[in-house]
């Protein structure tokens, strides 16, 4: 009975081990294929050694050679307003935060004692010119000499000038607006006596306004009065433009840098002195530019160089000449044409005559 049960043991393993070794001739089989021609198959894949890569074709298009710096707002014109002379306050006629035009009074001084002092050299401004009239007409007739009627015609000039000095000491008793423009916060009150060292308020113009921006020096040649830029920042929405009206005739020695000012419209007033922007300057645009992908440019000791693939998949390799680049792609200046195919995988397993499986043409 022991002898029995080994036997049909034994023959349970051997018909396992069968179908085991079987299983994969038959799969072959069901599906039309033998062990030869399979081997045949995978030997033809060897043999063709084709490596399949994506490439590029070339096209013109259009390049702006940006530069991307940061820059501050100023106003296009800030004064701290101070009196001339030193007075007592007697009238204020301004608000703080309202526009005013140039010209407008905005203080007034007390100027009794200048007053009094006017119409008294008015009095004797009557009076000197009266004798200078009389003293002319006798010496018309020679009844006096010259030297008398000089003494006269001197008093009267003298007191003409006395007249416009105290004048001009009346005007400054009145402080107007030198240009026009927002008045900032009052700094002063009705009946204090102030003097040239004291600030009234400031008055700023900001309609329109100015963008001070530093750049690097190796870009100076190529700054012009005109360039265009746009700026923004986190406080307004979409980009302004500004138009460069004047830089620094002058490289800064310590930073490297060219400073530029540009000037740009700002009615609605959302850009405020001293506020930081961003700026992109536009140094100048290219419309026929050849742009590659990064990744398909291979540097070497004498310059750079690409890999093309010709429609039946010839690789040649090609020296080449760069220029600008952006964040993803380098400008080809010489030794590219459009049409041309350009590699863009691959490029460090390929060689010159190689042939390969074009993948993808974008």
């Amino acid at each position: 009975m022991k002898k029995q049960t080994k036997i049909i043991l034994i023959v349970a393993i051997v018909g396992v081990i069968a179908i085991i070794f079987l299983f994969p001739q038959l799969n072959l089989l069901s599906n039309g294929k033998t062990p030869a021609s399979l081997d045949n198959q995978e030997g033809a894949e060897a043999s063709s050694g084709l490596l399949p890569v994506d490439v590029i074709e070339m096209k013109s298009e259009r390049l702006e050679n940006n530069l991307n710096v940061t820059g501050n707002v100023i106003p296009n014109e800030s004064v701290a307003l101070r009196p001339e002379i030193t007075g007592l306050v007697e009238q204020i006629n301004f608000r703080e935060g309202q526009f005013v035009k140039k010209g407008t009074p905005l203080v007034y001084l007390n100027d009794d004692e200048l007053s009094a002092q006017y119409d008294r050299l008015e009095y004797t401004k009557k009076l000197y010119e009266g004798q200078e009239n009389r003293q002319k007409q006798l010496l018309q007739r020679e009844a006096i000499s010259q030297e008398e009627y000089d003494v006269i015609l001197n008093q009267y000039n003298t007191t003409l000038a006395d007249i416009k000095l105290v004048k001009a000491q009346l005007d400054k008793m009145v402080i107007r607006a030198p240009f026009d423009g927002v008045l900032g916060l009052r700094q002063i009150s009705v009946g204090s006596v102030i003097g040239t060292a004291d600030v009234i308020a400031n008055i700023v113009n900001i309609d329109p306004i100015k963008i001070e921006f530093s750049i690097p020096e190796r870009y100076a040649g190529r700054v012009t009065v005109g360039s265009k830029i746009n700026f923004s920042n986190n406080a307004s929405d979409g980009n302004e433009i500004g138009e460069v009206y004047a830089y620094e005739p002058v490289v800064d020695a310590n930073t490297r840098t060219l400073k530029l000012r540009a000037i740009s419209p700002n009615k609605d007033r959302k850009f405020l002195p001293g506020m930081f922007v961003n700026i992109r300057f536009n140094l100048d645009v290219e419309e026929n530019a050849l742009m590659v992908p990064s990744e398909a440019l291979i540097p070497e000791l004498e310059g750079y160089k690409l890999f093309l693939v010709d429609k039946e998949g010839n690789v040649e390799e090609r020296k080449v000449a760069i220029g600008m680049r952006t964040e993803r792609k380098v400008q080809i200046t010489d030794g590219l044409k459009p049409g041309e195919l350009v590699l863009t995988t691959g490029v460090l397993q390929v060689k010159e005559g190689m042939k390969v499986q074009l993948n993808k043409i974008n």
